[in-house]
Formats: structure tokens, sequence, C-alpha cells
């Protein structure tokens, strides 16, 4: 179909990888439990956005550079590590949550927060080296479609990733509604998900390409 070869094998096998957490599972999990629904909902489409670009790169071949460069994987690496500890300094040193409730979210927060959730996927090459190396296992060898593979198989991922995401967020936010509510509180959110946010920053500039 299209050039695509057990399709349903890939569906199942995406869903599982969804599930299995990592950076963007955490960070969306800081997120939600430090400022709520909305921010995590953004982060999510922010990260969702940063998957789709991975998609594109991996169709049109940009992310084989990634591959074969040592000095281009790493300086994608060192941004991405380098901008998760920015985020995580600045929850630190933040006397409240940026976001404040849901409902008082300005238009400008929101492109912010929704901008965080794209680069900290775009910057991180782990994510344009799995897509090189887990689809094409799914496309045909005699594949005459060009890049459609690419994108269906993306965009097949992209809509199992973001179900599950927004449930994280649904879910992380339902049980955690009444602890922001008090400010204090709300504060030492904030703080924890700071520290998570520096945690994988140094996981991501420590880790290597085999690496998890």
């Amino acid at each position: 179909m299209f050039g695509i070869e057990h399709y349903f094998l890939f569906l199942v096998s995406g869903v599982i990888l969804n599930m299995t957490p990592g950076t963007d599972t955490f960070y969306i999990l800081g997120r939600t439990i430090a400022q709520g629904r909305s921010t995590g909902l953004l982060s999510v489409f922010g990260i969702i956005s940063g998957t789709f670009a991975h998609t594109v790169f991996a169709a049109l071949g940009l992310s084989v550079i990634l591959a074969q460069s040592a000095l281009a994987f790493s300086v994608v690496k060192w941004l991405g590590a380098g901008y998760l500890l920015y985020l995580g300094i600045r929850s630190l040193l933040s006397k409240e949550s940026e976001m404040g409730t849901d409902g008082g979210t300005s238009a400008v927060a929101k492109k912010k927060i929704y901008l965080n959730g794209f680069l900290t996927n775009l910057l991180n090459p782990k994510v344009a080296l799995f897509y090189l190396a887990f689809m094409p296992q799914f496309i045909s060898p005699g594949n005459s479609y060009g890049t459609l593979p690419f994108l269906l198989l993306g965009i097949t991922f992209i809509a199992t990733s973001t179900l599950w995401c927004c449930l994280l967020v649904l879910f992380s936010d339902m049980t955690t509604r009444r602890l922001r509510q008090n400010s204090r509180i709300s504060v030492v959110l904030n703080r924890i998900a700071g520290i998570l946010f520096i945690a994988l920053g140094v996981k991501v500039f420590f880790s290597s390409r085999a690496g998890s």
C-alpha cells in the first residue's frame, strides 16, 4: 500500500513506543503538573509539530546528515540540552508559575509555551535518528512513491502519539489540579518541573548516539 509494508505491525509498534517514557513524556508531565492542562496541551502540540518536522526531514533525507556527521549530531544535541537547561533554570528562578491559571493565559504566553515544546523536540537528534532507523523497516525496497511512505508513516505515528500525550495531560492535570490551587504548592510544583527539565538536559547532553 503506497510503498508501505506491514502497516498494522507499524501501528502496534508505534503505540508501544508512544507509551514508553522518554524525554517528551517527562517534559509534558512536568509542564502539566506544574502549570495545568492548557500548558500541557500546548506543549503537546508544540512537540507534535517538532515530530512532524522530523518526519519531513527524514522523508527528504536531511536526517542522514545527523546520522553520518558526528559534529552535526553533537551540535544539535548540545543545543537541545542547553535549551532544556535554560527552561529548567528559568522555572527554578521564577517566583510564580509562568501560566498562572489556565483561564488567564495570554496569547503571548501560549505562543511561548508552544514554541518551547516545538524546540525541545526539534533539537533532539535522537528523534531524527529514530525516524531513520525505524520507518525504513516498513517501506518496500521497491518503493516507487518517493517520500509518500515516509509521510504516511510519520502522520500515523504522530496521530497515535498525539492521542497518548493528550491522555497523559488530562490524567496528570486531573490528579494535581487541587494542589495547584494553593499558590505556595504551585510554586513548589514549578520548582520540581525546573529540576526535571535540568535533569533531562543533563541526560541529553551526556547521551550518545546509541544511548536512550
